[in-house]
């Protein structure tokens, strides 16, 4: 079946659950292993208020013993600590829904009478969740040397594209990225975006942004061609574009490669003479090709809109009285893009630990390694052709 997860909660309940389905037993997990990657998601230039009140830390409360997954579905408890302020709070009633958001849609179709009851499980908050839940899939990854890492791309009009940014690895990118506030390697850019984001902030607005996620030594072979929902691009692409705020998702060079001939849109090959690998001289592919990884990196980028609640007010109606009004703040961060590179790679964690379980398959770790180092690589001597001409040979 999978890897599966679920989350629960609301934005200002007394906690936030997820369930974790389909890991196999014998990783190494700890709830320290868990709260690091929390944290990253709570630290970010630009952030809200509740980032203040909040230290996250996971309980994780099945699934774990003695420091290891038993093969069991996995629970993480997060306690939401602004919930002791609202716990006993009478609460004024929403009835202006912010455009943008899931106050109205959510009204419309689960009939609500009370818009808090979108926001509260709409909000990003649930996003702790999936932090949690991807730093389980990032240590099963780890367990066969995958390394997911991500950096901030864009804020507004700044981009590291538009600079001459000095050539790197991409674990020194991801190194650079966060000792930076604003998750950007680059320091000139990362300074533009610094005062993009605190010009937004004095004249009561929001910034988006891009995020560029990349995985490393992911083997060849993950994924398929033959249906269109197992193909690991499709699978990314869901996944990435599930997390709020995010209206576009590109693997590779993405729509970088619609202004290119197809000539110059592709990843030529070529034989490594020592070794018999294949290789991809490029990777506008970003690490994907027919719907299945080809060894090279997987690169994904993911646009972010500018969150919604803003503190200059927008145009809405107040359902109670269909008056044509403002809309009321909500406490939100002036600039979300930060502190969604860790929600980023969650995602692309899960369903790359899911991928990589359906290939090697097995129960527990210690089955899953030797399959691991049988994996046919790109190699000439791996690949034998029969070259002989053939038939279908259908009725």
């Amino acid at each position: 079946m999978g890897i599966r997860f679920l989350t629960a909660g609301e934005s200002h309940g007394p906690s936030l659950t997820a369930i974790l389905e389909g890991m196999p037993a014998g990783l190494a997990l700890t709830s320290e292993y868990i709260d690091h990657e929390l944290a990253r998601r709570q630290q970010g230039y630009g952030s809200g208020g509740r980032m203040k009140i909040e230290r996250d830390h996971a309980r994780i409360t099945s699934g774990v013993m003695t420091g290891r997954t038993t093969g069991a579905p996995i629970a993480f408890v997060v306690e939401n600590l602004d919930h002791a302020k609202w716990r006993d709070r009478e609460i004024e009633p929403m009835t202006i829904p912010r455009p943008g958001h899931a106050d109205l849609t959510a009204a419309v179709k689960y009939g609500y009478h009370e818009l808090r009851l979108s926001l509260e499980r709409a909000s990003a908050r649930e996003t702790t969740m999936r932090v949690a839940v991807g730093a389980a899939c990032r240590a099963l990854l780890a367990e066969f040397g995958v390394l997911v890492g991500g950096y901030v791309a864009s804020i507004g009009a700044v981009s590291i594209f538009n600079l001459q940014s000095p050539i790197s690895s991409y674990q020194a990118r991801f190194a650079a990225a966060e000792a930076s506030d604003v998750r950007c390697y680059d320091e000139i850019a990362a300074e533009q975006m610094r005062a993009a984001i605190r010009q937004t902030m004095q004249d009561k607005d929001t910034l988006g942004g891009v995020v560029e996620c990349v995985a490393l030594n992911i083997p060849p072979g993950l994924g398929s061609h033959v249906h269109w929902d197992r193909k690991l691009s499709t699978r990314i692409a869901a996944a990435v574009m599930s997390i709020h705020a995010v209206k576009g998702v590109e693997i590779g060079d993405g729509f970088a490669e619609t202004l290119l001939p197809g000539t110059r849109a592709q990843d030529e090959l070529s034989v490594d003479a020592s070794s018999g690998r294949i290789i991809q001289r490029t990777n506008h592919a970003g690490g994907i090709e027919g719907g299945i990884s080809n060894g090279a990196p997987i690169v994904v980028r993911a646009a972010f809109k500018p969150i919604a609640t803003t503190l200059n007010p927008l145009q809405s109606i107040d359902l109670a009285t269909g008056e044509q009004v403002n809309t009321k703040y909500e406490r939100s961060d002036f600039c979300q893009v930060p502190r969604a590179v860790p929600i980023v790679e969650a995602m692309l964690c899960h369903v790359l630990a899911e991928a990589l379980l359906e290939k090697l398959g097995g129960d527990s770790i210690a089955e899953m390694r030797p399959r691991f180092e049988t994996l046919r690589q790109l190699r000439l001597d791996q690949l034998p052709m029969n070259n002989t001409p053939w038939k279908f040979g259908y009725e």
